[in-house]
């Protein structure tokens, strides 16, 4: 028998709202993973009505639960809502407010911030909201910390996406902050998703695509993957890429929304997870392998990355006694029933 996972996501699918955002979330936390041995999350849709049409009429979900299904719900995603400016339905407010009261982390994607600040939930707390609507957002609700051009915020209970593909982003942190950076590793895999973008990261690039394909990080970016136990510097970076510093940050920036010594510390944060996740014990070998240095830079950089200590993080994401000797928990996913069904 397949190991039942006892974390129920309820995502509330809004009517004329984009499926995008709720596609991610069923990508990510509905799909089954018989390769793993286990179910990740139970994962349910809930609307108001029981016939959802979705964006500009193009399909229309029949058969989802009603909003008695977010009462049990361990994390509630609140998924972006087709007009910014019309308040949301206040039972649908009731279903928000009821679920954080009673301990449920919720996850707002893309305009969803605007339902949960209008539930009362964000005031002094951090959020994110796609840049289109930052001034809209501000205006509505100045006592909310907005940081701008972010790709999501992690706040602990309360999580937004800033908007669209940042929505897969922040699905996949939530993966890694419940299972580990290997199990959301391979879940990005499966999706042929790249690399993980940190939420501080901007929301979109300068120039995408390279003006030519010899700009392209690519090349470079796997290069250094395969080299950070060794004392790389983002000099080193430069002269693999035969560009100044200032060239290579530039580059950086346009392609990748950030910098390369952060891209260089969060891949080596990364392979420092994965290694404890794998049953690596010694903090100065994790250390020394992922390019950290010392334990006590370790212990820095993971808990500023995670909010916990090797220790707590080994507890929490290492592996069990029957996967360290390389074993794998037998058994399938079952697909949950109920969970709605697409019609033309």
């Amino acid at each position: 028998m397949p190991q039942e996972s006892s974390h129920r996501v309820v995502l509330v699918v809004d009517e004329n709202s984009n499926p995008f955002e709720m596609s991610c979330a069923i990508e990510v936390f509905g799909l089954p993973r018989p390769e793993l041995g286990r179910k990740l999350y139970d994962f349910r849709l809930c609307a108001a009505e029981p016939h959802t049409r979705m964006r500009d009429g193009f399909f229309t979900l029949t058969g989802v639960a009603g909003l008695e299904a977010a009462e049990e719900a361990d994390t509630l995603i609140v998924p972006n809502r087709p007009d910014t400016e019309v308040p949301r339905a206040e039972r649908v407010l009731d279903v928000v407010r009821r679920a954080h009261a009673r301990g449920a982390r919720l996850v707002g994607f893309c305009s969803g911030a605007f339902t949960i600040a209008e539930a009362g939930l964000l005031d002094g707390r951090r959020a994110a909201c796609h840049w289109m609507w930052e001034q809209s957002f501000r205006t509505r609700f100045p006592e909310v910390r907005l940081e701008p051009d972010v790709l999501f915020v992690d706040d602990g209970d309360i999580l937004t996406a800033s908007g669209s593909a940042s929505a897969l982003d922040l699905a996949l942190h939530v993966v890694r902050r419940d299972h580990g950076a290997e199990i959301a590793n391979h879940v990005s895999r499966r999706l042929v998703f790249g690399p993980h973008r940190d939420g501080g990261q901007r929301q979109f690039v300068e120039r995408p695509l390279p003006a030519v394909p010899d700009e392209s990080l690519g090349p470079l970016l796997a290069w250094a993957q395969e080299r950070l136990g060794e004392p790389l510097t983002v000099a080193d970076l430069a002269a693999r890429a035969a560009v100044s510093p200032a060239t290579l940050h530039r580059r950086f920036r346009a392609q990748l929304g950030t910098t390369p010594l952060a891209w260089l510390t969060g891949e080596r944060v990364a392979l420092a997870c994965r290694l404890i996740e794998r049953g690596e014990e010694r903090l100065d070998v994790v250390a020394a392998r992922s390019g950290l240095g010392t334990a006590a830079n370790l212990r820095a950089r993971l808990r500023r990355e995670t909010g916990l200590s090797p220790s707590d993080y080994r507890r929490r994401f290492g592996p069990e006694p029957a996967a360290a000797s390389g074993s794998v928990p037998s058994g399938s996913v079952m697909i949950p029933p109920g969970r709605g069904t697409v019609s033309a």
